[in-house]
């Protein structure tokens, strides 16, 4: 639950931690209602097909001449999204006709060193665009899929494809410039054998045929290294390992290369029954492992010449903490055997969350650094690779007792090849750090607040970043001056969600979004001023509409966490001596902001809770702690006791409704889905009478069942820490449900399984409790794609609550 893009833990992985429900949908129920701007919303307008509200902008970046911006819509009634393009002079938005794709740029793109050429990937291919004339050139046309071009330091493009490295230049063309293989070396003396050297020894035509294609292979290897027109020989891994990843130096010479053990037990996968299927009968499908079910599996970190393709293991002992456990004493009290040896690494690797690549070359390719992450969760460490002795030398380490964040991980090197700038939450919040050499990194930015996103200047003077200075949900794009460490907003649009520099670097695109205002885009100077605002594909019925706008404000916590934020709605004119029945709603995902000027993840419940006040409630919306955009302790408060400080928040959230805006203590309910539906049960069960009645969508219930990248942060392992899971699972505390509860999951649901729902199923009904009921819906997964599933299970939720609450 979560805005794009994720940042995490293994980030690729991540994606299965208790994501939002994405804005779209598969199936309309029935034709979308029409409802004249002064009517009273409905339950089928809030959870109609979102085609009514209009698309919003996913992905937008800029053409070559700067001069317009290409953007995605998704096209109404179904999935396809179609390519547009805005001129940022102003003037209508135009879709692109079939035949005009392959002149289309791409996000992302790669510039020279003097920003001449930009060089990016479209469709799985390589294109070479010039800056000055616009020539584009297509240098790869494959059915494979390239990936990481960037530009080598004689001016020529390079790429990846598969586990093979290439490079263009306008003189030679396409060639080959490294091929890695999981494989034994053939060339190798093989392991001493007792039998073998008597076989050899004694037959002779054995020993004559061995030693002609000896003979053989070595003249073909001279003849190789001999020929300029010969691409360069494979470098062999062995095969012991499978290629995770590599990374190849801007000057051609090195290769960085990340492996994992062949075959090793990642654990048992689980099974999950589908019902309702094309073929008639039952099927199953495979899905991931459960927490502590096997660690992640750790990385090998490889240095391999791309000239002569030797290979030599980059050990990690030079890493400081490396052989420290600090889950020593946990392993202890659980009587398991003590941390023998260094603790297991990974490597974020190239795309994870499209925020770039955990190796990093300074663009002279003289300089590397790699990023590694234990698997415990608790460090972090950035070092730089020594090319001549193949070593690691540590630039900075990041711990946390607790565990260390999935964003907030970029890190590169300056214009200058020697400065290496990165994030770090040290501080308590996220901020910029520059480290030349051995020297102690330097913050450059500071305070309350958190630096994301940071983008280099072209000359390395300074950083363009988004930062949320004015209050935690406000964000902006700011420009930090190197020399003289000042910090600059340069747009005031509140909502930004991301930007990217023109070609010519003189304006912002940026991607921007207000509380019903889905992602649109505008063009900001690179300096700041006026925004230009270049698209709104709201749909003249959605605009329309007077919707009520969230009041932010901070809830005075009594448990010692400062304020909670949070969002409230309520009416414009209350009326004097009446209680209003209070809603809280608790977000997925844990880790996420929903109290911020940005379009919600929850847009279709903001309009639910529109409905419900125009029905005479009053609604909370808290970002508890375990939300993001608060700093670290925030973060970290739920360490170990999931469900626990988030559940103080939300008493303390009632507490503030009925002294500030006539709730009704008596008639209070909560609801939410994934997380939220986990708080939900916690909040029922732990805090029976509380609210009168609670509905659980897509609920986590017991937290050994939930993946391993994203509990093992929190909670650990069940076998190393079972009172945090016992401490933490709702279903410890079912005895105490006393009020009414609504549970609704998808069958389907290949995230936060439907088996959860159905083994506390089997619990309410052993402890003989009333007044639930369960709604399953066969054909949806974590977050539902059709129209018709939001619309029965929103009548359930708002039945529950007018049933209960008024």
């Amino acid at each position: 639950m979560s805005r794009p893009p994720l940042r995490a833990l293994f980030p690729a992985l991540l994606a299965l931690s208790l994501l939002v429900h994405p804005p779209v949908a598969t199936a309309a129920a029935g034709p979308v209602p029409t409802l004249a701007p002064t009517e009273a919303l409905t339950i089928e307008q809030a959870m109609a097909d979102p085609d009514w509200i209009g698309a919003p902008v996913e992905r937008a970046w800029w053409s070559w001449d700067s001069h317009e911006a290409q953007l995605l819509l998704r096209r109404e009634g179904g999935q396809i999204r179609d390519t547009w393009r805005q001129p940022v002079a102003g003037g209508a938005l135009r879709k692109v006709a079939d035949g005009e794709r392959g002149g289309l740029d791409a996000a992302n793109p790669v510039y020279d060193a003097q920003r001449r050429r930009m060089a990016f990937v479209r469709n799985g291919d390589v294109f070479l665009r010039d800056l000055s004339s616009g020539a584009l050139t297509q240098l790869t046309r494959s059915a494979a899929s390239e990936s990481q071009p960037r530009f080598a330091a004689d001016g020529s493009v390079t790429w990846r494809a598969g586990n093979d490295w290439f490079k263009w230049n306008a003189g030679g063309g396409v060639a080959q410039v490294a091929s890695l293989k999981a494989e034994k070396d053939p060339a190798a003396a093989p392991k001493a054998d007792a039998l073998r050297e008597q076989q050899l020894r004694t037959i002779d035509t054995l020993r004559r045929d061995k030693e002609q294609r000896d003979a053989q292979r070595t003249q073909e290897e001279a003849w190789r290294k001999a020929d300029p027109t010969r691409a360069p020989g494979p470098a062999y891994l062995g095969d012991k390992v499978e290629i995770v990843d590599s990374s190849l130096s801007p000057d051609g010479r090195h290769l960085l290369v990340v492996t994992k053990e062949k075959g090793a037990d990642a654990g048992r996968e689980g099974r999950m029954p589908t019902y309702v299927t094309e073929s008639g009968y039952e099927e199953f499908e495979e899905v991931r492992t459960r927490v502590g079910r096997n660690d992640p599996l750790p990385h090998t970190l490889w240095l391999v010449d791309a000239v002569d393709g030797s290979v030599r293991e980059l050990k990690l002992d030079a890493l400081p903490g490396i052989a420290t456990d600090p889950l020593a004493a946990l392993r202890r009290a659980a009587g398991k055997e003590p941390l023998k040896g260094n603790r297991g690494v990974q490597v974020t690797t190239a795309g994870d969350n499209g925020d770039g690549p955990r190796i990093q070359w300074s663009g002279d390719g003289r300089n590397a650094a790699v990023m590694l992450r234990a698997i415990d969760n608790k460090d972090r460490w950035i070092a730089s690779v020594d090319l001549e002795s193949a070593r690691l030398q540590p630039r900075h380490r990041l711990t946390d007792p607790a565990w260390i964040n999935w964003n907030f991980n970029d890190f590169g090197w300056l214009a200058d090849n020697r400065t290496l700038w990165l994030l770090s939450e040290e501080s308590g919040w996220s901020h910029l750090y520059t480290q030349v050499g051995s020297e102690r990194p330097r913050q450059r930015t500071s305070g309350q607040w958190e630096a994301s996103s940071p983008v280099p200047t072209a000359d390395g003077s300074g950083f363009l970043l988004l930062c949320n200075r004015k209050w935690p949900g406000d964000y902006e794009v700011c420009a930090l001056d190197l020399a003289s460490g000042q910090v600059k907003e340069i747009t005031a649009l509140d909502g930004v969600e991301d930007f990217s520099l023109s070609p010519d670097g003189r304006q912002l695109l940026v991607r921007y979004s207000d509380s019903y205002l889905p992602p649109q885009l505008a063009v900001v100077p690179f300096d700041g001023g006026q925004a230009r605002v270049l698209t709104d594909t709201r749909s003249a019925a959605f605009k329309a509409r007077e919707w009520i706008r969230p009041q932010y404000v901070q809830v005075p916590s009594k448990h010692g966490a400062g304020s909670i934020w949070g969002k409230f709605y309520g009416p414009k004119t209350y009326e004097p001596g009446r209680k209003y029945p209070v809603v809280m709603f608790v977000h997925g995902a844990g880790y996420l902001q929903n109290v911020s000027s940005r379009y919600p993840n929850y847009f279709r419940e903001q309009m639910f809770h529109q409905l419900l006040v125009e029905r005479g409630y009053v609604v909370l919306d808290l970002d508890y702690r375990g939300s993001e955009g608060y700093g670290r302790d925030w973060r970290t408060a739920i360490y170990r006791q999931m469900g626990h400080p988030e559940l103080e928040d939300y008493l303390d959230g009632l507490d503030w409704v009925v002294a500030n805006h006539q709730g009704d203590r008596d008639r209070a309910g909560i609801y939410g889905g994934s997380y939220g539906g986990f708080m939900t049960f916690m909040a029922l069960f732990r805090s029976p009478g509380t609210f009168k009645a609670g509905a659980a969508l897509r609920p986590v219930v017991d937290w050994t069942q939930y993946n391993h990248e994203y509990t093992s942060n929190i909670l650990n392992t069940p076998e190393l820490d079972p009172e945090a899971y016992r401490k933490s699972s709702p279903i410890e505390y079912a005895q105490g449900l006393q009020d009414e509860l609504l549970i609704a999951h998808g069958m389907i649901d290949d995230n936060v399984f439907f088996r959860d729902s159905v083994v506390l199923t089997q619990r309410l009904i052993e402890l003989r409790k009333d007044d639930w009921e369960i709604a399953p819906y066969p054909l949806e997964r974590h977050g539902f794609t059709r129209a018709d599933s939001w619309l029965d299970e929103y009548k359930r939720i708002l039945k529950l609550f007018e049933r209960t609450l008024k």
